[in-house]
């Protein structure tokens, strides 16, 4: 990551120290270049959605993705380009072995003059809000596009991309499973320019209680589960300095109400010190990688071995493979998240029983130990019936949806995933129209459509309808039931 600089111009007002910093950054830095020579198989996705925060998208699916797999959302440094991360990280290389898919979001020079996530401007980091937003969006399109797990999305980040994963992770608990956090800063720690260049070379001196505080204040009322995170730094890095990997160890830690000693202490290969903070079920919930005279950027290990990955390059550092054992952290190797615990095995048996033009109709077989079941279409959770049956409405006419259902314990712990069934609804029985005009809020009040990222869309068509406020009136036409559309010009019943 390379010093801040504003969202669109360096200001000239810009503080002396800041103006300093990046001075001598410039001249060891080149400009981004875009990402659309891609190798391999990173593909640009557009129509993504609303993307208030104006980024690119760009997406790595492996051949024979399974249904249901996990998401990882990869954030680069500034000056660094999706492409870069994609061909340097490793995290293709894992995409393959353990079969998950991975986004890789691109702000360019448009956003910022250095190509950096804004993760020190309220405007873009904050929930619902610009970078953040659009990301959250890409989050939304994978599920629906490649059948990921809503409850297996993690998200990480080098520097700038690091300082944006800990506010994602602050502002979207409900979204990411889990985070790592590369030569980056702690959630909130800047919000605004001036801030900003304070923050990476030594943090405010807060007590872990504050810290935890500015994640709690991301999204206020959210009780948990919170994400496991990992922690990477450098201990010979001067542009984001080792004390923001401490601040980022006391924040998460805060958070989970756990300690700030750790649990265990375990030496890596590249002169890595793990520590490992256990939750109160005694799995990792935090864990901190110190990788002895490193400096700035992302750690790589290059070669064929297990644990290898990568390729050297600009802040892509031949020390130790930290998206293996980030990874691991996460669970994607088939392990559990956290690294303990056991599972409920998933359910048997899982049968779509019916459909109409609006409904789908499950049942599966009951798993010992179950309190309930947890159902997800097209991996966003959807009900929680404790029966072994669930119908699900408010579906549109002749459309596919793809069903998965996990067995949940007393204490809240989902299990397996069943394999995933397909039900395709019917083409309709020739329901009457219906017409409702109203503001926006009273769309949604009204179940009529939902909001994401701050804008609100219409349940069934996914009709963009603006912002998520009593000042925007649309008419919407309801045919079949559930699915609306946007009918400002005329709305007809019959």
């Amino acid at each position: 990551m390379r010093p801040p600089i504003l969202r669109r111009l360096i200001r000239r007002v810009a503080s002396t120290a800041v103006l300093g910093l990046l001075a001598a950054t410039l001249s060891t830095t080149t400009a981004a270049q875009p990402a659309a020579a891609a190798a391999g198989g990173l593909q640009q996705v557009t129509g993504f959605g609303s993307n208030p925060g104006n980024l690119q998208m760009y997406a790595y699916t492996p051949a024979g993705l399974p249904a249901n797999a996990p998401l990882v959302v990869a954030l680069h440094g500034c000056t660094q380009t999706a492409s870069a991360y994609y061909t340097n990280s490793g995290w293709p290389e894992f995409a393959d072995k353990w079969g998950f898919a991975v986004v890789f979001p691109q702000t360019t020079s448009a956003n910022n003059s250095l190509s950096c996530f804004g993760w020190f401007d309220p405007a873009e980091d904050t929930r619902g809000k610009g970078e953040a937003a659009s990301v959250v969006q890409m989050v939304d399109y994978a599920k629906q596009n490649y059948g990921s797990d809503g409850r297996r999305v993690y998200v990480t980040g080098l520097s700038a991309g690091g300082g944006m994963t800990a506010d994602l992770l602050a502002a979207y608990p409900d979204v990411f499973a889990g985070g790592s956090v590369a030569s980056g800063l702690p959630a909130q720690c800047a919000t605004s320019q001036a801030a900003a260049s304070g923050c990476q070379t030594g943090p405010q001196k807060l007590t872990p209680a504050q810290w935890g505080d500015k994640v709690r204040a991301a999204y206020p009322g959210y009780t948990g589960p919170w994400p496991r995170v990992a922690i990477w730094q450098g201990t010979s890095d001067y542009t984001v300095y080792p004390a923001n990997a401490t601040a980022l160890r006391d924040q998460w830690t805060d958070v989970w109400g756990i300690g700030q000693t750790p649990s265990s202490t375990d030496t890596l290969p590249g002169n890595t010190t793990r520590s490992v903070y256990d939750d109160a079920s005694g799995n990792p919930a935090v864990e901190t990688y110190s990788v002895s005279g490193m400096g700035h950027g992302l750690p790589v290990s290059p070669g064929t071995g297990d644990q290898q990955c990568g390729k050297t390059a600009a802040y892509f550092l031949n020390t130790i493979c930290s998206t293996y054992y980030t990874g691991v952290f996460w669970g994607l190797d088939g392990g559990t998240p956290g690294g303990g615990g056991d599972q409920l095995p998933a359910p048997a048996g899982v049968t779509v029983t019916g459909t109409t033009d609006t409904t789908a109709a499950l049942s599966w077989n009951a798993v010992e130990g179950a309190a309930s079941y947890a159902v997800h279409r097209n991996g966003t959770k959807v009900a929680s019936p404790t029966a072994t049956t669930y119908t699900d409405t408010g579906l549109t006419a002749g459309t596919a949806y793809r069903y998965t259902v996990s067995a949940v314990d007393a204490a809240g712990t989902a299990g397996t995933a069943s394999v995933q069934v397909t039900a395709t609804t019917t083409t309709g029985g020739g329901t009457p129209a219906k017409c409702s005009t109203a503001t926006n809020y009273a769309h949604v009040t009204a179940g009529r459509a939902h909001t994401t990222g701050g804008y609100v869309y219409a349940n069934g068509s996914n009709q963009n309808m603006g912002l998520y406020n009593v000042f925007v009136t649309h008419t919407l036409k309801e045919s079949p039931t559930g699915y609306f559309v946007i009918a400002d010009s005329g709305c007809t019943t019959g």
